[in-house]
């Protein structure tokens, strides 16, 4: 607990240090405190060039942090949350020390300098960077150190957005996968001294100033359903396009990496100038459009032009996250949609930036399919508590949708185009690779439904699993029954026990024997008892057990044979 408060502090203060490297370095190359907030408008420092200095500024941030990105750190390149998610699930929690101070560096001038990315993948990555740095010096476990390396990215998040519990929350469903008392005990320590930091620094404001939106009749709700899906189509579509355009420049370039930002530059440069709008994150022209300033045609471009400026800056070798621009092209397209809407259902429809909000949460949803993190940081980053009805529905479809569109988000299938499985096992390991039903044991006997508790709990003493599958009276598996579920019923009072074990089934994890060992043991990890039924894929009933002990057996295997 103490080292999540240290992990907190160091992440509250390094969104101080990298938000002010944003804006001036911003300054520095546009003249402007953000310029976004001014489109088209000339740079002080050199006015002769008039806009036109939109074309030299990527140029002159590339030549700066593509050397800096190649010499010392190529892990900062991109947007940096895929690399964290990579080190906890293979990595035993492991980052360079050196990442923070590079990716501090690399995304404050990307961004400065016109790059059309975020910076919640840059933050997560600093304060991941100082988590696990942290916890090498201290000699963590590294259960311990995989949880420092949440507590710094819950931290980046909440100082950066004046968001702790969406810190909290992207920690858990993003980074680590994991929700239980430790770990949830130890990101909202984090969160909470990074964002007392934060509101320090830049004051105890929502981090999007909208007007006040209310839900006011039924048939908004469709509105927003329908919405929901269609973004998640968006969300999905913009991760493809994304990788699409990486692809096209990793063909396209043949000279030296660490010139790859500035010559790339020229291309994003050429964006800016047709839409000087599409400059560094973009805040100013999301709340813009939040407020209807646009109108429909004009949303569009946004929306196009953001793909094409954030794709573009990754693929040139930039720094910086999508989450913010996932943000900002759910917005242009749900004011579109809200406009639209009201032009069809003038009655009903409601206001036009309710629209443009539930739409920012709902892409976010399609890209990255974290409906937890997507529902906390919309209202966190707004103040809007009167639209969570509607904006957890949409996100909710969203995040369906996207599911049945692709198996990947945007920051896993970063990794798996690297051929990386996060649930597989590292390069090298000596477990994962084989199949389950290799290395499984024989199946227990099951215990019938009808057994009676006390004759129940003998058989689990006697089994030495603490758990045990069930069938019913047809012979059919309907799941497992613990010895604790067991122990807490006979400990009830007479009336209120059950008189049969079958009222205690519980699911049990889903393992099948064709699938790989690394896979099966994160349910083995999870699940009560000292193993998990081995279910055939075809018809779901149990044909092995699989245990910690014939997990280990399958090490020694492989250790005897190499």
């Amino acid at each position: 607990m103490v080292l999540a408060v240290v992990v907190g502090a160091g992440a509250g203060g390094g969104s101080v240090v990298f938000r002010w490297c944003i804006e001036t370095f911003t300054r520095l190359f546009s003249g402007h405190a953000d310029y976004a907030a001014s489109p088209g408008s000339g740079n002080p420092y050199v006015p002769w060039l008039g806009p036109w200095f939109v074309l030299l500024a990527p140029v002159l941030g590339g030549l700066l942090y593509g050397p800096l990105v190649h010499r010392f750190a190529k892990e900062a390149r991109g947007h940096g949350v895929p690399e964290v998610m990579l080190a906890v699930a293979q990595h035993g929690g492991r980052i360079s020390p050196k990442v923070a101070v590079v990716k501090t560096l690399a995304s404050a001038l990307t961004i400065g300098s016109g790059g059309s990315v975020g910076r919640e993948g840059p933050i997560v990555q600093i304060g991941s960077a100082l988590g696990s740095t942290l916890g090498r010096l201290t000699k963590v476990t590294e259960g311990r150190m995989k949880l420092l390396v949440a507590c710094g990215a819950a931290g980046g998040i909440a100082a950066t957005f004046n968001a702790p519990l969406a810190g909290v929350f992207f920690a858990m469903e993003l980074i680590t996968g994991t929700f239980n008392a430790e770990a949830f005990g130890a990101t909202v320590l984090a969160s909470v001294t990074a964002s007392v930091i934060g509101r320090a620094a830049f004051g105890d404001v929502a981090f999007l100033n909208l007007p006040d939106f209310h839900v006011d009749h039924l048939v908004q709700y469709g509105l927003f359903a329908l919405l929901g899906i269609v973004a998640a189509v968006i969300g999905v579509g913009f991760s493809r396009f994304l990788y699409a355009v990486e692809d096209a420049c990793d063909w396209l370039w043949r000279g030296p990496e660490w010139l790859r930002p500035a010559i790339g530059g020229l291309l994003l440069g050429l964006v800016l100038l047709a839409l000087p709008e599409m400059y560094g994150v973009g805040y100013p022209v999301l709340e813009k459009a939040t407020g209807g300033g646009y109108a429909v045609g004009f949303l569009l471009v946004l929306l196009a032009g953001k793909m094409l400026a954030t794709s573009l800056t990754i693929g040139i070798g930039g720094s910086g996250g999508v989450f913010a621009p996932s943000l900002f092209i759910g917005a242009m397209f749900g004011a579109a949609y809200g406009i639209g809407a009201h032009d069809l259902l003038p009655g009903t429809a409601g206001p036009v930036g309710a629209y443009a909000l539930v739409g920012m949460g709902a892409v976010f949803a399609g890209a990255a399919r974290a409906p937890i993190t997507a529902v906390v940081i919309l209202f966190e980053l707004t103040g809007e508590y009167s639209i969570i009805l509607p904006l957890m529905l949409a996100i909710v479809l969203a995040t369906a949708t996207s599911r049945l569109l692709s198996h990947e988000t945007v920051y896993t299938l970063k990794l798996r185009r690297r051929g990386i499985d996060l649930d597989g096992p590292a390069p090298g390991a000596r477990i994962g690779s084989q199949q389950v039903g290799t290395v499984m044991e024989p199946l227990p006997p099951p215990l019938p439904s009808s057994t009676s508790l006390p004759d129940a709990a003998d058989l689990l003493s006697l089994s030495g699993h603490g758990v045990l599958p069930m069938v019913d009276e047809a012979g059919a598996y309907v799941g497992v029954v613990t010895a604790q579920a067991v122990a807490e019923a006979l400990a009830e009072q007479p009336q209120a026990a059950p008189a049969r074990v079958g009222q205690l089934a519980e699911p049990s994890a889903v393992v099948v024997a064709d699938q790989p060992l690394a896979q099966a043991l994160h349910a083995l990890l999870s699940a009560a008892g000292t193993g998990v039924p081995v279910l055939d894929r075809a018809h779901g009933e149990p044909v092995g057990w699989l245990s910690h002990q014939s997990a280990l057996r399958a090490v020694q295997a492989h250790a005897a044979t190499a």
